[in-house]
């Protein structure tokens, strides 16, 4: 791998995430839809280091410090990784020639990691089975897998010119 190629996966996956994001601040700002709170992330995360995987509920769960950016950085972080994994299965030629298809597929399949990692993780259970609205919850994570989706190719569509 060349530092040219890791520069890319990092843009790639961080700009895909940022407009996951938008779409978040887009639903909360106009809608009123609340987002996942980061910080229970970072706070899955740390007790995830500690060896505990799954929580009744996470927001019950020991506080760690510094769990807001740590839930950001893991968010930035699992972006640049599902980046990294669309790149190795369109080929490199998709960098210089990025369609649609792939990135939104990719993007929507990538949703099986909240619904069968973090949810239950947090407490939620498998695709948020255990929440008050499990139906709103699902749509909810899949149209923002579907915005990263999206974003993958913007960003792609970006790095490419």
């Amino acid at each position: 791998m060349t530092l040219e190629y890791l520069c890319y996966t990092l843009a790639l996956g961080v700009g895909a995430t940022l407009i996951m994001d938008l779409w978040a601040w887009v639903l909360r700002r106009f809608f009123h839809i609340p987002s996942l709170n980061y910080a229970m992330v970072g706070r899955w995360g740390g007790h995830l280091l500690r060896g505990r995987f799954h929580h009744d509920n996470i927001a019950q769960a020991e506080p760690i410090s510094g769990e807001a950016p740590l839930g950001w950085l893991l968010h930035y972080g699992i972006g640049v990784v599902f980046g990294a994994i669309l790149l190795a299965l369109c080929g490199p030629e998709w960098r210089h020639t990025p369609t649609l298809p792939p990135a939104l597929a990719f993007g929507l399949a990538s949703v099986a990691a909240p619904f069968l990692i973090l949810q239950p993780g947090l407490g939620a259970g498998i695709a948020a089975s255990k929440t008050s609205h499990p139906n709103a919850a699902r749509l909810r994570s899949l149209a923002a897998h579907g915005a990263f989706g999206l974003g993958l190719y913007v960003s792609a569509l970006l790095l490419a010119r």
